[in-house]
């Protein structure tokens, strides 16, 4: 099988053109990665894509930074923070801070921001990220105050991650599509070339602050390319055009590692696969309305199978709608084992005992979503399955267009349970329950500081709707890497690599 892969790969990469061309690496401090999702914006806050966030944390920073190995928040942009109250934070700024393009940072840029990206007129995504302060108020020329519309005590998580800094001057210029063709931040690295959905080139930023807790970058240069097909991007390392690259499936992330040319690496992610049901009808009169029918296809589910035999590596099946480490997750809810006969029982009680057709989406994990729809035809169940890039998969499901559907959600690595179930839950765009319940205790546990009062709302959030299968947890992911011995690259829990700690061997 080995070298059935590798005379594969020798043959895309000798069809392409590509073997025993020069390329970039080491030699000339570039760092090629390849990614296989054309980004429909580097605007940090007009993506909603994980490589997207990937550019985000190389080129902005934050207020604060959360370790990934302590997961403490530290200062960054910000030197020091305290709670005035329980709706009211202050921050010191961090001075002689500068960003890409020369612009001085202050307390002017802290309060553009926020108030920009807090302005719903605005549609920064997703919204859930940025709908919870009121307004941010200059205090002096590196202190500003933050006040929120309610208690949120997951503030400093999302401060630490996706709420990142933007020059007040030059986006009041330039705007998100200026943002997108030609970003400016502080972060350790600044963007020097865009095409969009193509290509994109970073170069250290020398001027980069000396009291940031993601450190100085150490690679010369990166340049982040769209390639679509995963052969493709085999060939492409192969051959030395590519130095990096990641989602590697595990049945190649396995031979890759046995052929001994470059490093293989595996780690666990905060990202959970779900199935979406329309329980309210709010597509159409379908059988998803039927509590019965979601159940029957949670037993129908070979959860376990699927794992073993397709995502493998530190993938783990999830029961609960979060990830295992998130606080207020729990696993102690109504559980579906694998019983098609169960299944067939249940479907039969609802009155559909011979079965049913129903559209079925996804975009992603082609393979995952076949797996799927085989157990869903052994007990009756046909689909349509309609494979979607993500942004149509996101607008359609988003604007009430999908009975059913295969999607993942990876938190925007927010340690905390209101970043992926108040998401789906709590009566946006996303949810097809809009259950009464359900939406009161995550906002109790969304807006509450004790907590135990948050953990005790989470749960019983989280046990409705696991009883009612309004959603219906699969696995978590893992990611497999592979890239050149060239490289030292460690990556982290939370899925987003960090690009500016690789350094040469």
């Amino acid at each position: 099988m080995k070298t059935k892969l590798l005379l594969s790969i020798a043959s895309v990469a000798l069809s392409a053109g590509l073997v025993g061309t020069a390329h970039a690496g080491k030699s000339d401090d570039t760092l090629n990665v390849a990614i296989d999702r054309e980004l429909e914006s580097i605007d940090n806050y007009y993506n909603t894509a994980r490589e997207g966030i990937v550019i985000s944390r190389m080129v902005w920073d934050g207020l604060l930074y959360r370790d990934p190995q302590t997961n403490e928040y530290v200062p960054n942009l910000a030197t020091a923070y305290k709670w005035v109250d329980s709706k009211t934070l202050e921050f010191d700024l961090r001075k002689g801070v500068k960003f890409h393009n020369g612009e001085k940072f202050d307390a002017d840029d802290v309060v553009y921001t926020m108030n920009y990206i807090g302005n719903p007129d605005n549609g920064a995504k997703p919204a859930r990220n940025v709908n919870w302060w009121e307004n941010a108020e200059k205090l002096g020329e590196y202190k500003v105050r933050l006040n929120l519309k309610k208690e949120f005590p997951a503030a400093l998580e999302f401060l630490s991650g996706p709420l990142v800094m933007y020059p007040n001057e030059y986006y009041a210029k330039v705007g998100p599509e200026g943002m997108a063709l030609k970003p400016v931040g502080t972060g350790p690295y600044a963007v020097t070339s865009v095409e969009p959905g193509k290509r994109y080139k970073f170069k250290k930023y020398d001027g980069y602050h000396n009291g940031s807790p993601k450190g100085k970058a150490n690679i010369g240069n990166i340049v982040i390319r769209t390639i679509a097909e995963s052969n493709t991007q085999l060939a492409e390392l192969f051959s030395g055009g590519i130095d990096w690259i990641w989602k590697v499936k595990p049945d190649q992330a396995e031979r890759i590692g046995a052929q001994g040319a470059f490093t293989v690496k595996n780690s666990s992610t905060m990202r959970i696969g779900y199935l979406n049901f329309d329980s309210m009808g709010r597509h159409s009169k379908n059988p998803m309305n039927d509590v019965r029918v979601r159940k029957a296809i949670a037993h129908a589910i070979d959860r376990e199978g699927i794992v073993k035999a397709l995502v493998k590596g530190e993938s783990i099946v999830v029961d609960s709608l979060c990830f295992p480490s998130q606080f207020g997750c729990t696993q102690d809810v109504p559980t579906y084992d694998y019983n098609p006969e169960k299944a067939k029982k249940l479907l039969a009680e609802a009155g559909y005992a011979d079965g049913f057709e129903i559209p079925f989406l996804a975009y992603r994990n082609r393979d995952y979503a076949e797996a799927m729809i085989n157990n869903l035809n052994a007990i009756g169940i046909k689909t349509k399955f309609e494979y979607l890039k993500y942004a149509a998969f996101r607008d359609k499901v988003q604007d009430g267009g999908s009975p059913f559907n295969f999607g993942t959600w990876g938190s925007y690595s927010i340690n905390d349970v209101s970043a992926i179930t108040s998401h789906f839950q709590s009566g946006g765009k996303d949810d097809y329950s809009k259950d009464a319940e359900v939406i009161k205790q995550l906002n109790i546990g969304d807006s509450n500081v004790d907590p135990q009062v948050r953990k005790d709302a989470y749960k019983a959030a989280l046990t409705r709707i696991a009883d009612q299968v309004f959603m219906f947890p699969l696995w978590s992911y893992n990611t497999w890497y592979a890239f050149s011995k060239d490289v030292d690259f460690n990556p982290t829990p939370d899925e987003i690599p960090r690009f500016f700690t690789a350094k040469w061997n």
